[in-house]
């Protein structure tokens, strides 16, 4: 059986006592309201722990889309390196030596009898040949009248 609880001057004393509590006593770290601050806290906390999430979200979304840009960049630099280095022609050098842009010589351009037979005079010495098919006279009047 449960007896209600008297009010009596001594309980009313004791609860005055209780509630009156040195502040010596108090850790820095407790709460003084138990009940409306620590929900208010929680709250609190769970809104800054949101809002540093979403900050490291944009960071890294940030980084991530920089280092796709940085890649982009690069991969541009390379296509256009290959593209203008690719033909001799085109002047330009990353280098700061000239290069030399002459046309390469063939193996056999320094001969010495490269073109004789072309600038050679096809005139010859009047030779007698005892044959008269291949005779001087008789090509000239072939040339000049079978032809």
């Amino acid at each position: 059986m449960i007896e209600p609880p008297r009010e009596t001057s001594t309980t009313s004393a004791k609860r005055q006592k209780i509630d009156q509590v040195p502040t010596a006593s108090l850790d820095a770290d407790d709460p003084l309201d138990d009940d409306d601050s620590e929900s208010e806290s929680d709250e609190d906390d769970t809104a800054a722990l949101l809002a540093e999430l979403q900050r490291i979200k944009k960071e890294r979304a940030a980084e991530q889309a920089k280092k796709e840009m940085e890649k982009r960049q690069e991969e541009e630099r390379i296509r256009m390196e290959n593209i203008l280095s690719g033909n001799p022609l085109l002047s330009y050098s990353s280098q700061s030596g000239r290069t030399d842009m002459k046309v390469r010589r063939r193996w056999d351009d320094d001969v010495v009898f490269k073109n004789c037979a072309r600038s050679e005079p096809k005139k010859k010495h009047d030779v007698f040949i005892n044959d008269s098919l291949r005779s001087e006279f008789h090509r000239k009047f072939m040339e000049k009248y079978v032809k």
